[in-house]
């Protein structure tokens, strides 16, 4: 089954250092950033090294992955992929 590209993208490998100000900059040249968002830990609310873009047009954020995907950001290589949205009512068990 082929999977959809969607306007939400899947940043990983990000340095510590990188604000969710940081990573809206970085990906507005390609389009219109909706949301940039950071993914931290609970606890000591120190980002994870990985977060979400997303666009307003799957075209933005086709041209951002292509761009941004294996780029050095702040001294660390970085991937970007689409990322996976699970459908109402589905786990990841039912697979």
């Amino acid at each position: 089954m082929a999977n959809k590209l969607n306007s939400q993208l899947f940043v990983s490998r990000l340095s510590s250092y990188t604000t969710n100000e940081h990573l809206k900059r970085l990906f507005s040249r390609f389009g219109v950033v909706t949301e940039a968002r950071l993914v931290k830990d609970p606890r000591t609310q120190r980002p994870k090294g990985f977060g979400f873009v997303t666009y307003e047009s799957e075209v933005e954020a086709q041209k951002a992955l292509k761009a941004m995907n294996g780029r050095i950001v702040d001294g660390r290589l970085i991937f970007v992929e689409v990322a996976e949205t699970e459908k109402p009512g589905e786990d990841a068990t039912s697979k």
